[in-house]
């Protein structure tokens, strides 16, 4: 059945004035804003007191009227990482360098703080006492913060127009201090059997460095006058060294052969930045200087050590003087022997289709180059394992060619941890209540005789080399500076002297590593300042086109370019 009730009538769309089109809202109220509603009752759960709830009508036609809601912010400023509104800051100016969370460097100060504590609280639950003042791994880790902080110090140390100070002069002086302060010294223990250790992993670590440094290009290239500077002075010097502390300290001849090997070898730890520095600046480009020194120094420091290694063989053989000079020949074949075959080894094991190449092959150098310096000393060999680690990371980079400098950068990292280590156990063996001011003396004036013959034989070995009187001149004040390689080997002798119990050869080894602290402490600073003040002033930048600076008068004269001194 229909319901025939009439059905009210449908109102008639309201026709208000026609406003014009409302833009997309702002944050900035706008007139075309008519009305602000109060928003209803079913809305109510979206709305926050940060809001404002905005109605806006139009018409797109005389008889429709549109109605359209806005919700507009009260703060325009929202944080984009959460698209919410920003916390209240009570103060900027601390919110700013101080943020919560924190980030940045402090974030970064807090989270190495908590790695330290976190490693501190595991080790201790391990070896309880050992890290607690007193203990022994209580003082190997201040020793080594200390001399890390030393050796960052040192290096803000800058003069204008002069190369920075080597580092390991800040690690070397506190080593020196955590030992010769009296309520440090008790608390700083480290026992020598431990410092001797670490001191040979050092020298192992640094060998296998030297190793893989050797360029044999350069030495092709370089020929004779690299092997002049490099093999010349070093030998001139441990003899000079040997027959003046043979007179002056009363060593005997093999003790002051070994003294003298310690102090022949060049420290490319000071040598080499600085070198650098001159080379970028243009200074000698064209002679070939900085080259010839980057080279030669490698060179040497090789000699020094095999000549080191074998009267250290010698010092310590038991029986008559030929027989010693006999093992230290079987001991360099040996070590040499041994090198050849395990760097050849290296070479194609791994092989080049493994993965991880490169951390296989810098765990193989430098495990089999501690081995080499702790199994020798085993063996009874001891002049043969620093001669076995440089023949065979020598050979094993031959045969990698280019990729040994990935195993380079390594093993070069290796060397940055064990520096600080090094240099401050070295630091640490100096007491002062137990030198002798007569042996200072005597060791001082043997070093500076020992470096004016270096000098002078230095300029001698340059002389047919293409090299004006300033450029000879400065390569022999470069050839000065001593530091890594004394620290390395300096210590050698009286390790061994302590773990044989004799108190003559202890007294001859602690004169050895004296007068080599001595050395680091007088010739890397003073060497760094003889470079950077010389090299500008006795160096030529370079004149012709292809060097990348324009040529000179044509009146002033060229110094003459051999085929050496360019390469």
């Amino acid at each position: 059945m229909e319901d025939t009730r009439p059905k009210p009538a449908t109102p008639e769309p309201i026709l208000e004035p026609n406003p014009a089109p409302s833009p997309v809202p702002s944050p900035v109220p706008s007139p075309l804003l008519d009305i602000i509603a109060v928003p209803a009752a079913n809305h109510l759960e979206h709305l926050n007191v940060n809001q404002i709830q905005v109605v806006v009508r139009r018409c797109s036609s005389p008889n429709v009227t549109e109605e359209t809601t806005y919700f507009i912010p009260r703060n325009p400023v929202v944080d984009t990482g959460t698209n919410t509104d920003p916390p209240v800051v009570c103060c900027p100016l601390l919110h700013r360098f101080c943020p919560c969370p924190p980030r940045g460097l402090l974030a970064s100060l807090i989270t190495k703080v908590f790695l330290a504590a976190v490693l501190f609280g595991a080790v201790w639950s391990i070896t309880e006492n050992e890290c607690l003042p007193g203990g022994n791994l209580f003082g190997i880790t201040i020793l080594f913060i200390c001399a890390v902080i030393g050796g960052k110090v040192v290096a803000l140390i800058r003069l204008p127009k002069l190369p920075p100070f080597p580092p390991l002069l800040g690690m070397l002086l506190m080593g020196f201090m955590l030992r010769n302060i009296p309520v440090i010294t008790q608390a700083v223990y480290i026992d020598f059997r431990w410092s001797a250790s670490l001191r040979n992993i050092a020298l192992a670590v640094i060998l296998a460095r030297a190793g893989l440094g050797l360029d044999p290009t350069a030495l092709r290239k370089l020929k004779s006058v690299c092997l002049r500077v490099a093999a010349g002075p070093c030998i001139i010097e441990a003899c000079t060294t040997a027959l003046i502390s043979h007179f002056l300290m009363g060593l005997p001849w093999v003790w002051g052969f070994i003294l003298g090997f310690v102090l022949g070898a060049v420290s490319p730890a000071v040598v080499v930045p600085s070198m650098l520095l001159l080379q970028k600046d243009g200074y000698g480009v064209e002679q070939g200087i900085p080259t010839l020194l980057m080279a030669a120094g490698s060179f040497d420091d090789v000699l020094a050590i095999t000549g080191f290694t074998t009267c250290l063989g010698m010092a310590f053989a038991t029986g008559s003087t030929w027989f010693n000079l006999l093992r230290g020949v079987l001991e360099v074949g040996g070590g040499t022997i041994v090198g050849v075959l395990l760097g050849f080894l290296i070479q194609y094991f791994p092989s080049v289709d493994q993965k991880h190449l490169v951390i296989k092959r810098s765990f193989l150098v430098l495990g089999l180059s501690v081995f080499a310096v702790f199994g020798s000393s085993v063996a009874g060999f001891p002049g043969s394992g620093g001669l076995c680690t440089l023949v065979l990371a020598f050979l094993a980079g031959l045969g990698w060619g280019s990729e040994k400098a990935h195993v380079e950068e390594v093993v070069g990292w290796a060397w940055d941890v064990f520096q600080p280590l090094l240099f401050g156990l070295i630091g640490a063996e100096i007491r002062v209540s137990e030198l002798e001011g007569l042996t200072v003396g005597l060791g001082i004036a043997t070093l500076l005789i020992a470096l004016l013959v270096r000098l002078l034989f230095t300029f001698v070995c340059v002389l047919c080399a293409g090299f004006n009187m300033r450029e000879k001149v400065f390569i022999a004040l470069a050839w000065m500076p001593k530091a890594t390689v004394q620290a390395a080997i300096g210590s050698t002798a009286l390790d061994m002297a302590r773990a044989k119990g004799d108190t003559e050869l202890q007294r001859y080894s602690m004169n050895v590593l004296t007068v080599a602290v001595l050395a680091i402490l007088l010739t890397a600073p003073v060497g760094a300042l003889i470079i950077g003040l010389a090299g500008p002033r006795l160096l030529q930048k370079p004149k012709n086109s292809a060097c990348g600076t324009p040529a000179g008068d044509d009146e002033d004269k060229e110094t003459p370019v051999t085929y050496e001194s360019t390469l």
